[in-house]
């Protein structure tokens, strides 16, 4: 048994470095097309300038929410090294993970808009059916939290016990 922890706890350290490299390839793409949409001497419009700002900020989010979901596997499976079944940790684990959701999905949402209001409006409804997602998600997350509130309540020592494991991690 000990034997197959270890071989999670690699898959995991795994995952972990990976999430990290494409947040950081994400963030030099970023830099690099922030670069050409900056660049003074590049003869581009200021149209097509405004959209690779626009690409760069969907770069940055993405890279956003893959260091978010590193930290976040790095925090919760490596650093606590412990089985997620309390009510309290499941909910804490979904919603770092949803948060993380919600904003990119929400960016992503306006960042379509801005980009098809005047140039593709035909394709303003697959923009806003990002935005429908990102709100049913945020509409279920806060659902679950609601119902998750009385199962927290059977176990307050696990409540506990995650706030005293935050000190650990914290430090």
């Amino acid at each position: 048994m000990k034997l197959i922890q270890k071989a999670f706890l690699v898959g995991y350290l795994l995952i972990v470095a990976l999430f990290f490299i494409c947040g950081i390839g994400l963030i030099v793409l970023a830099a690099i097309e922030t670069w050409g949409a900056l660049n003074p001497v590049a003869g581009t419009s200021v149209r097509d300038r405004f959209v690779l700002v626009l690409e760069c900020i969907g770069l940055l989010t993405i890279a956003v929410a893959a260091l978010e979901l590193g930290q976040t596997v790095l925090e919760e499976e490596i650093q606590r090294s412990v089985n997620i079944s309390a009510p309290t940790r499941v909910r804490r684990f979904l919603s770092r993970f949803l948060i993380v959701v919600v904003v990119s999905l929400s960016i992503e949402c306006l960042i379509g808009v801005f980009q098809f209001v005047h140039s593709k409006p035909e394709y303003l409804p697959h923009a806003a059916a990002i935005g429908v997602a990102a709100a049913a998600i945020l509409i279920a997350w806060g659902m679950f939290i609601r119902m998750n509130v009385e199962a927290e309540k059977l176990e307050p020592h696990a409540m506990r016990e995650v706030q005293a494991e935050d000190s650990q991690v914290e430090t």
